[in-house]
């Protein structure tokens, strides 16, 4: 007989969480045969993609975080420092790492999020579409996932 009580928490569990990460992964391989298939695969590990810019006294100007990831880049933060915005180093920052995805990673797709107060248009000017929008994420701010496919 299955039991059917149950008791919910909320604490915060690392041990719990690497299970449950660890059991999704389980599921997820055996519903997919394109998840099963990287399983192995040097395509399977997120391997880390850092691109930075420094001034000259060595200071960071910009920079661009990210990691490769099943053939594809995502690009987790890309900032400039104010100071040297509007010489065009944000895109000198993009076009390095996409380049470093697609010859050396062999990647054919980035994808990102940003804020309407950040940079969607500067990623529309660079090939990226807009794949979804949430309003109000945070309250007040839209969310923007755009994509791009490398040619």
């Amino acid at each position: 007989m299955v039991s059917r009580m149950f008791r919910m928490e909320t604490e915060v569990d690392k041990e719990r969480r690497d299970l449950l990460r660890a059991r999704l992964r389980e599921t997820n391989t055996a519903a997919s045969p394109v998840i099963s298939a990287l399983r192995g695969t040097p395509a399977e590990r997120e391997v880390p993609l850092h691109v930075w810019l420094l001034d000259d006294s060595g200071e960071l100007a910009g920079g661009l975080v990210g990691h490769t990831w099943a053939g594809w880049l995502h690009v987790t933060y890309l900032w400039v420092d104010v100071r040297h915005r509007g010489a065009g180093l944000g895109s000198r920052l993009l076009d390095e790492a996409e380049r470093v995805a697609r010859e050396e990673r062999g990647c054919a797709a980035v994808r990102l999020e940003t804020w309407d107060f950040q940079a969607p248009e500067f990623y529309k000017q660079h090939g990226y579409e807009v794949v979804c929008v949430i309003p109000d994420y945070p309250p007040g701010i839209t969310e923007y996932t755009l994509t791009k496919r490398f040619s």
